[in-house]
């Protein structure tokens, strides 16, 4: 009777085959997003915020000006976010980036306009005073031990009094035509004439094929280890839909005038410092020191030169971003770099880093800045007031925060 009855159980269907149906995807899905909510809960929030817009502003922020001017609007922001993540991620926080980008931006009208230098070797010159600023900050945090909170905020005052006496309280312009090609060019016409822009359609193509090995890649190596991956059903759709989200964009601005030069730095950057942090041992050290420092001591890892290369390489971003802003504006203002420094550190946060160090990834560092970068196009395609813009914007920080918190205390449970 016993072996009737189990030869007539049906076997169960296996996770995610066929036999699963919708409600197996639909499953496996909900598996998925449980297991990964910090890595794609604001990847999915992104979308849905991006879709809302593009509803409420009846198709005008996707539109291809419009794209770019996104893009532009806030290229030197997310190029502050990639280091303020790694910053933040060693357990640190820099408040100085703001002034810094400033002060870097006052030097380079200066070297350019006052005393006729050649730009490239004034951009050399700007990136070093980066670096030299970077690296005093990040001695004194290190070697000397004072909190990177105070350091940064004296740092914060200092490049803000320096920008206004170098400048004198004035705003200094324009600068010379290569500079400011760097900060508003876009990728020069190559090939037949059609209705896109040939050179932004080929690097799309070129991503979207790096995109596919790197994700594969990774599956293969996760699988190599015996670690968990995604079902085979569920990466397809992941696969599918970061190619369509590249496809789109590509042919956004290829309907322009193309890719801009400075979108081209910015992903650069991200593919090295997405690189670095996932594969290079100095990532592994940022990881190690902000997680558990007495057990990255333990290990061997040179804290103190790891934290001050964190802050070197903040200094080398936010010169960067200096330099790209004020060739945007075609001139220094005393006033320039206001707030950066906050917005940097809310698309880290947004982006999913932790507040008590150990996490993060310089992609969620790039979603966090176009989180709140749709917020500010989208409101004011839609004429938001800029006091009602600052508590959305507040707002969408106190909910990525909480969210973190949120899933620290379920992951323990």
């Amino acid at each position: 009777m016993s072996t009737d009855v189990t030869a007539r159980t049906p076997a169960p269907a296996p996770a995610g085959g066929d036999g699963a149906g919708g409600d197996g995807l639909l499953r496996l899905m909900l598996d998925g997003l449980r297991r990964n909510m910090r890595q794609y809960g604001m990847l999915i929030a992104l979308g849905l915020i991006v879709v809302l817009f593009e509803i409420w502003t009846g198709g005008d922020l996707l539109l291809p000006r419009n794209v770019s001017n996104l893009v532009l609007q806030n290229s030197y922001i997310l190029i502050l976010a990639i280091g303020m993540m790694l910053v933040i991620i060693a357990g640190h926080i820099d408040l100085s980036v703001g002034s810094l980008t400033a002060f870097v931006g006052a030097t380079a009208a200066v070297l350019t306009v006052d005393h006729r230098v050649a730009w490239p070797l004034a951009v050399l010159l700007c990136l070093l005073v980066g670096a030299v600023a970077g690296s005093v900050q990040g001695f004194m945090i290190a070697y000397l031990g004072i909190p990177s909170f105070i350091v940064t905020l004296a740092g914060m005052l200092l490049f803000r009094g320096l920008t206004e006496i170098l400048l004198k309280g004035q705003t200094l312009g324009p600068f010379p035509d290569g500079l400011q090609k760097a900060g508003n060019g876009f990728l020069p016409e190559v090939g037949p004439s059609t209705n896109y822009h040939n050179l932004t359609l080929l690097l799309g193509l070129v991503l979207i094929a790096s995109v596919v090995w790197q994700e594969m890649r990774d599956r293969r190596r996760q699988q190599e280890f015996a670690l968990e991956v995604l079902p085979a059903r569920l990466f397809a759709l992941k696969l599918v839909a970061l190619i369509a989200a590249v496809l789109v964009v590509t042919l956004l601005l290829a309907s322009y005038k193309g890719a801009p030069i400075v979108l081209i730095l910015l992903g650069a950057l991200v593919a090295g410092y997405g690189y670095v942090m996932r594969n290079a041992v100095f990532g592994r050290h940022i990881y190690a020191i902000g997680g558990n420092l007495p057990a990255a001591k333990l290990s061997g890892v040179k804290d103190k030169r790891v934290t001050f290369q964190v802050f070197l390489n903040m200094g080398v971003l936010a010169a960067l971003a200096g330099l790209v802003v004020a060739a945007r504006l075609n001139a220094a203002s005393p006033k320039a770099g206001v707030n950066y420094e906050l917005e940097a550190i809310a698309s880290s946060f947004i982006g999913g880093a932790s507040m008590s160090g150990g996490v993060g990834t310089v992609l969620g560092a790039i979603i966090g800045g176009l989180v709140l970068g749709v917020l500010n196009n989208g409101m004011n395609l839609l004429s938001v007031g800029t006091d009602w813009q600052q508590v959305i914007k507040g707002l969408a920080l106190l909910a990525a925060v909480g969210f973190d918190v949120w899933n620290k205390r379920r992951s323990g449970s």
